[in-house]
């Protein structure tokens, strides 16, 4: 099993690894999220995703697009952190981090077979999905229904008794 942190890359250095894999017939999967505090549903969403394809790459939002996505006080964990902790996962394989308010960009980039997003989306509120579309991206809706966040996590963790 490789180490975590070498399945962290560039985004040059990951289109060059799927070029790869697309070659020997893989299909690939770009999943995406904050990841701040991972949870249940998280893990739920990725082994989701994971089911789609052969290959599963996690978009990991840097901490500019999370501050923007979510407000003051977040993220909880820096981006390196966070992308240490989703690459930790068996279900895993490369991790890239993005700065921008939604996935387009990688989509064009990297050309993923499967686009996947949690069940808070539906195929048509994905906001990536005309893109999608327009480069024959499948958008896949997986994971567990949505009654786990981190907002709720948080919410929870400030409201209980402190001994």
């Amino acid at each position: 099993m490789r180490e975590a942190s070498s399945k962290i890359v560039a985004r040059d250095v990951l289109r060059e690894k799927l070029a790869e894999h697309k070659r020997r017939g893989r299909r690939i999967v770009l999943a995406n999220g904050c990841f701040d505090t991972l949870h249940v549903g998280h893990i739920r969403y990725l082994e989701g995703a994971r089911r789609e394809g052969d290959v599963l790459v996690v978009g990991v939002n840097a901490d500019s697009s999370v501050c923007n996505l979510k407000g003051p006080g977040r993220p909880i964990l820096d981006e390196n952190a966070r992308a240490q902790l989703v690459a930790a996962l068996r279900s895993v394989d490369y991790v890239v981090l993005f700065a921008e308010p939604n996935v387009e960009a990688l989509l064009k980039e990297l050309r993923p077979d499967v686009h996947a997003k949690g069940t808070d989306y539906t195929a048509d509120t994905v906001p990536e999905h005309a893109v999608a579309a327009r480069l024959g991206i499948r958008v896949a809706i997986v994971g567990d229904p949505k009654d786990h966040s981190t907002r709720a996590l948080l919410e929870s963790i400030r409201k209980a008794p402190h001994a």
